[in-house]
């Protein structure tokens, strides 16, 4: 099943937004793409749990050359689709695309080792809590950052605003709002725009466009916009289990979950003791890999 792509059509495809990719998984896929017969399930592995190259991988996947008839969020399954040798080209191109100095590196470690937890842990939730989209709840805690680094990248001070507007999130205030103030965009919008050029499914890229928007989804009590609320329950959820407000906000409190966490619970039916067991289970698994 899996068509041939030359360099040619992954440079084409790989054109414009990229999330640089992290050093140390470039640098164990290049071990493995060395070995006699690579593994595709370590490649798959590996490219999961990078948003930069997830993202690199659905484009291709889900481009009008493909002709599947619904884009996919599975990174496995694009793998599968792809095949080897094509895998092994787009992890290539996307190896050139410039080295980063050290600092961005290191800012740039917040941004990767949350994108990796929230991943694993909406997946866990997601499995936990009986969702189907279990795929979709994967790809939104992979990408739902993914318009950090962009930030990063054109406003120096970015992430000095990040930990200002995690301050400041509450009731009043998103964490949106003080990037808004200060950028007149957001990493959120910026997210957005990132997916939809990554060709991530309409709902995944609704879902990261909407992530700092809970407390107003959430406070809808009708039965509209049911699939946005069931990606958003576990993104927040697996976002206050991660503590992104302290490793992206530098914050000692997560003042955003404790605006819409009970409005959330409830939407998903947890009580607080359960939400208390969950998270102590899901920190747990967290601890051993």
């Amino acid at each position: 099943m899996s068509q041939e792509l030359s360099s040619e059509q992954i440079q084409q495809a790989l054109q414009g937004i990229s999330v640089p990719p992290q050093p140390q998984i470039m640098v164990d896929l290049q071990m493995e793409q060395y070995m006699p017969d690579p593994d595709l399930e370590v490649i798959a592995k590996l490219i999961s749990q990078d948003p930069g190259l997830s993202g690199a991988l659905l484009k291709i996947v889900n481009s009008p050359y493909f002709g599947l008839s619904n884009k996919i969020a599975s990174i496995q399954r694009a793998v599968n689709l792809l095949g080897s040798r094509s895998v092994i080209n787009m992890i290539n191109a996307q190896s050139i695309k410039g080295e980063m100095n050290d600092d961005t590196i290191v800012t740039l470690n917040r941004f990767w080792d949350t994108a990796q937890d929230v991943a694993m842990t909406s997946l866990s939730l997601a499995k936990r809590i009986g969702s189907q989209a279990v795929d979709e709840a994967y790809a939104l805690g992979l990408f739902h950052d993914c318009g950090v680094p962009l930030m990063l990248k054109r406003f120096p001070n970015y992430m000095a605003v990040v930990e200002q507007a995690y301050a400041n999130a509450g009731v009043d205030c998103r964490v949106v709002d003080t990037e808004n103030h200060a950028f007149n965009t957001n990493h959120a919008v910026v997210g957005y725009y990132t997916a939809k050029s990554w060709r991530l499914p309409e709902h995944v890229s609704h879902a990261i466009a909407n992530h700092h928007n809970a407390l107003a989804i959430f406070s809808d009590e009708s039965s509209r916009n049911s699939q946005l609320k069931n990606l958003l329950a576990i993104l927040k959820m697996a976002e206050h289990i991660c503590a992104s407000y302290r490793v992206l906000g530098n914050q000692t409190e997560d003042h955003e979950w404790d605006s819409i966490g009970h409005l959330v619970l409830d939407y998903v039916g947890l009580s607080d003791y359960d939400f208390e067991n969950l998270k102590q289970t899901i920190r747990e698994l967290g601890a051993h890999h």
